[in-house]
């Protein structure tokens, strides 16, 4: 029996509707990511390669799930002599170094709290981090920005450096500790393993709590979703500061046997990426859709990319003019994949049907997914609702809590469901449409108008790089469009070109929708995380006069 086989009684369906009927997760009494996968692929393939990680700096490294076991188990040693134990919560800057992975096993194993964060955070945001969550140590990479950050927020916790020396921090060592460490008894599936802040574009933070048994939900997005293959290489772009990290380099990656390719890049450079991409010969590659547009502006064609079998997208809707254009480059249909920091993926692309341009898939056979009205009823075919996940009995793969949020618990978790906070449709053919989140819809005249389809009508002009589109104060309509937008190379703002931009709007989608303000800027307000502010958009325009 193979390693998925003891968590899937049956891992290969005839279509769809199989799929949702009858799959089934065995889930462990005590299920631990560290020693039932790591271990078990060590045990039972100790060559069998785990990771390949590289950096623009010329450094490179190849690890066997034998090589990530002893070192897990050497960095759970050194934890525990700082003190670390069941329940603690470390927090993790860590970038995409190679050293994440060994840490987040050892801490797996000890039964602590893993909380990743982003090399993107101020000292304020740390601060906050460092209070909210009671966090007992920071690890950091030996970065001087990052650590001064770190060392401005204070909080009085324990700290150590990564990959290097610093004044008044301990040092990562862990080669003098045992490279064998006994399973603890005492850990729970039902203790928090994991814990992310969520990037929100209003207010602070979230934080969204995980369980052990957390990294089984992730299979269905490593295998049916992102199809990676067992001992080939599949990468995801995702700093590890953030849940698309546990979605797509480690967890259902490694339960299928697949090898993680992590590339530590300094800053996103495209050439670079499709470099990578080229030279380590990847099999299956995820990413957001703004990293496919950048892309996209450069020669795409001159790189051999012919060993990537699947192309997959997440982090934000992909606009149909994207999904033609890779599909005209590469022969190959990017799958979409819809999901949050609470959850694994809820709807996608699955191997059975084919992908509609803009269409977000259909919904996993973890949870029970539909859409409801403002009066919690189920909508019909065509009719706009809240996505949200009915019969709530601990779905393997759901956050169990905001912790400290009883506001935010209270809004999500209601009438037995999960309410996501996302708006969508779905046609006739069971396909979900992502219409944009709640707070970002557009009442104007009457109409209910998602950003998402105006925003993928104007990405289809050759000038638009990338934009946003968010509801600006009207003494008439109450709200009315407008976009904001960045532009490619080799245009300039003008009345001329906003005004082209309008009728483009109006010839591709329903003319009522067409923004009736456009501004040029040089760039999109973003999250850590690289999703837009739309939020600070709508305050940007209410205080204007």
């Amino acid at each position: 029996m193979g390693l998925l086989e003891r968590f899937l009684p049956r891992t290969e369906f005839d279509s769809y509707e199989d799929f949702i009927e009858n799959y089934k997760l065995n889930v462990p009494e005590r299920f631990n990511f560290g020693f039932d996968v790591v271990d078990a692929w060590a045990d039972a393939e100790p060559d069998k390669k785990a990771l390949v990680w590289c950096d623009d700096r010329g450094g490179e490294e190849t690890f066997t799930f034998t090589d990530i076991s002893k070192l897990s188990n050497k960095a759970a040693n050194w934890f525990a002599a700082q003190g670390i134990g069941r329940g603690d919560a470390v927090l993790l800057l860590l970038r995409r170094r190679w050293e994440y992975w060994v840490c987040a096993v050892a801490l797996h194993k000890l039964g602590a709290v893993v909380v990743p964060a982003s090399l993107q955070l101020t000292s304020k945001d740390i601060a906050y981090r460092l209070q909210a969550a009671d966090i007992k140590m920071l690890l950091c990479v030996s970065d001087e920005g990052l650590l001064r950050q770190a060392e401005e927020a204070g909080g009085g916790v324990k700290r150590a450096v990564v990959a290097g020396t610093r004044e008044g921090w301990q040092s990562f060592d862990i080669g003098g500790y045992p490279d064998a460490f006994s399973r603890p008894e005492a850990i729970q599936n039902s203790d928090v393993m994991l814990m992310y802040f969520s990037s929100g574009t209003t207010g602070m933070p979230k934080m969204v709590r995980h369980n052990f048994v957390h990294p089984l939900g992730q299979i269905v997005t490593a295998k049916y979703w992102q199809q990676v293959r067992e001992n080939k290489l599949h990468m995801s772009v995702s700093d590890s500061g953030w849940a698309k990290f546990g979605w797509g380099k480690i967890y259902g990656q490694w339960i299928c046997g697949a090898c993680i390719f992590a590339y530590d890049m300094e800053k996103f450079v495209p050439k670079n990426l499709l470099q990578k991409m080229q030279d380590y010969k990847l099999t299956t590659f995820c990413a957001p859709p703004t990293m496919y547009r950048f892309m996209l502006q450069e020669d795409m064609a001159s790189y051999d990319l012919s060993s990537i079998e699947r192309y997959c997208n997440a982090g934000e809707p992909l606009n149909p003019e994207v999904f033609e254009r890779m599909a005209a480059l590469t022969g190959k249909k990017l799958a979409e994949g819809f999901g949050q920091s609470e959850s694994s993926v809820l709807i996608a692309s699955f191997p059975w049907f084919e992908p509609k341009p803009g269409s977000m898939g259909k919904p996993s056979p973890l949870y029970d997914i539909d859409l409801v009205n403002e009066d919690g009823e189920s909508c019909e075919t065509g009719e706009e609702g809240e996505i949200v996940i009915r019969g709530l009995s601990n779905p393997t793969g759901l956050f169990t809590e905001y912790l400290g949020d009883a506001e935010a618990n209270a809004k999500a978790f209601r009438n037995a469901c999960y309410y996501t906070g996302d708006v969508a449709w779905r046609d006739d053919g069971g396909y979900y449409w992502f219409i944009g989140r709640n707070d970002d819809v557009i009442k104007c005249s009457g109409y209910r108008i998602g950003p998402f389809e105006v925003e993928s009508a104007l990405i289809q002009h050759e000038s638009v790089l990338e934009c946003a589109v968010t509801a600006a104060p009207d003494p008439v309509r109450g709200q009315v469009v407008k976009a904001t937008v960045v532009l490619k190379r080799g245009f300039s703002p003008s009345d001329k070109l906003a005004k082209e931009l309008q009728e483009h709007v109006k010839r591709v989608t329903a003319p009522y929708k067409y923004p009736r303000i456009v501004e040029f800027v040089p760039e999109l307000p973003k999250t850590a995380s690289g999703k837009i502010k739309r939020a600070e958009i709508r305050k940007m325009e209410e205080k204007t006069p």
